[in-house]
């Protein structure tokens, strides 16, 4: 009998397992945590001072006739969040985002931009 008890327990698994929703939950929380953390960069994208704006002037058109009178001009622009690939050097990055941005994300005849990154 007491053969057949210590038996039993070597067949019986250490740890019982984890139910699905909270083993998920651990693993993805886990992954995370390991994650090698990127560089993003941040390109902002909007018309130069000397190119009228007209979606700008109806924003700012709006607002004052809702009431926001202290708004004087509204220039509207967009951006873009890039994220770069871990280990990569900053000062290349730099350069490769800066050709990005001037070949294919602005039209410099009329629109400037800026970069900004975060680690």
């Amino acid at each position: 009998m007491a053969l057949d008890l210590a038996s039993a327990a070597l067949r019986r698994p250490l740890f019982r397992p984890l139910p699905r929703g909270i083993a998920e939950g651990f693993d993805s929380r886990l992954r995370r945590s390991c994650r090698v953390k990127s560089m993003k960069a941040r390109v902002y994208v909007s018309f130069k001072p000397t190119v009228l704006d007209p979606q700008g002037q109806t924003i700012r058109g709006a607002l004052n006739s809702l009431g926001h009178s202290s708004i004087a001009a509204v220039r509207q622009g967009k951006f873009f969040d890039i994220e770069i690939v871990p280990g990569a050097a900053r000062e290349q990055v730099q350069r490769e985002m800066d050709q990005v941005a001037r070949d294919v994300l602005a039209n410099p005849v009329i629109e400037d931009y800026s970069i900004e990154f975060s680690d």
